[in-house]
């Protein structure tokens, strides 16, 4: 049976982003967003679960068994991988994420420049949406790296978990695991705003509490960057709505107004050469925009964004046929993604 090291060495070496290990399956690499067989004969529900429990340590196995799901990161002189593993039926499973050794800089993703551009904001919040593994951890890291590599600025990021690990350049980043250096998002973030922050990181917004902060934050001079689970842009607004009592619906809608800078809302899409690039919309909060979130529905932005070239903003429809047209993707790929933005 094959080793946790011959496995990840494997995946690596066929730069494999995912590695999922079920029972009644082979094992399977994602590679450029498919799931690839990589053994002939279909794991036993014995074989899934020694490869699975390999990764974890003694103690590790004790909390899974109690909890029946069980979430690590490994780290090693090969590199870092973030775990989850699992019951599945009854059986056990587990699916690992290869995570770069280095987090990727703003030009390899070909980001487009605005992002720069709001990674440099002084105040306010700046939100990377898109739904499940459409890589918003990764951009968001990029933009923490341009401001390490440009700006005298102190950086508090509060994860879960540490996915990419930054090493101070002009710039100072302090990073924070939730569960290993504080409680919780709401806990990590409450304290940042003491820790003579420039710029504060969250790995994801998920609570209405934690919501709250982060807007007061962005309002009172401190650069916010955070992720949120959103199926396009125009959703933004119910999306965070939907967190908040019904009695602070309007306070929420104010402090969105005030303090959104931009959001950058990304999909993972295949390449015709078997990567993956991101494709997204851009929003710029400008004062039509901030009247909207007020007071209307979020469809109302999708306007705003069509009109708003000139401020930097880009339709998915743009970033898709771009893509397209520079023979990155193919036309079924573009429809496909296309069809969802109608």
């Amino acid at each position: 049976m094959i080793s946790r090291k011959q496995l990840l060495e494997h995946a690596k070496a066929q730069q494999a982003t995912d590695i999922h290990v079920c029972a009644g399956a082979p094992i399977m690499f994602r590679m450029g967003g498919k799931l690839i067989p990589i053994t002939k004969e279909k794991l036993t529900a014995e074989q899934s679960r020694e490869i699975s429990l390999e990764l974890l340590t003694e103690d590790q196995k004790v909390r899974f068994e109690k909890d029946l799901d069980y979430d690590l990161m490994l780290a090693n002189g090969a590199g870092r991988y973030r775990i989850n593993v699992g019951y599945f039926n009854g059986e056990v499973g587990s699916t690992i994420r290869i995570l770069p050794t280095r987090p990727r800089t703003i030009e390899e993703l070909s980001l487009p420049d605005i992002t720069r551009d709001l990674a440099q904001r002084t105040k306010g919040l700046v939100l990377i949406t898109g739904s499940t593994s459409q890589g918003k951890t990764t951009t968001m890291t990029s933009m923490i790296d341009h401001i390490n590599a440009t700006c005298e600025k102190h950086v508090v990021t509060i994860e879960d978990p540490i996915e990419y690990v930054h090493e101070n350049k002009v710039g100072v980043v302090r990073q924070r695991e939730v569960g290993k250096d504080t409680q919780s998002f709401y806990s990590g973030l409450r304290a940042a705003l003491r820790q003579d922050p420039d710029v504060i990181a969250i790995g994801e917004m998920r609570d209405y509490e934690t919501i709250k902060i982060a807007l007061t934050a962005a309002e009172t001079g401190v650069l916010v960057l955070s992720t949120l689970h959103v199926i396009s842009i125009d959703k933004i607004i119910e999306r965070l709505v939907s967190y908040a009592p019904a009695t602070d619906e309007g306070q929420l809608r104010f402090l969105l107004a005030e303090s959104l800078q931009g959001m950058i809302h990304q999909e993972l899409i295949p390449t015709t050469d078997g990567g993956q690039r991101v494709a997204c919309e851009v929003l710029v909060v400008t004062n039509a925009a901030k009247n909207i979130i007020r007071r209307k529905g979020g469809f109302f932005l999708r306007s705003v964004i069509e009109t708003g070239r000139k401020h930097g903003m880009m339709t998915m429809s743009e970033s898709v046929n771009n893509l397209l047209e520079a023979g990155t993707i193919s036309e079924g790929v573009a429809k496909s993604i296309l069809a969802n933005y109608e």
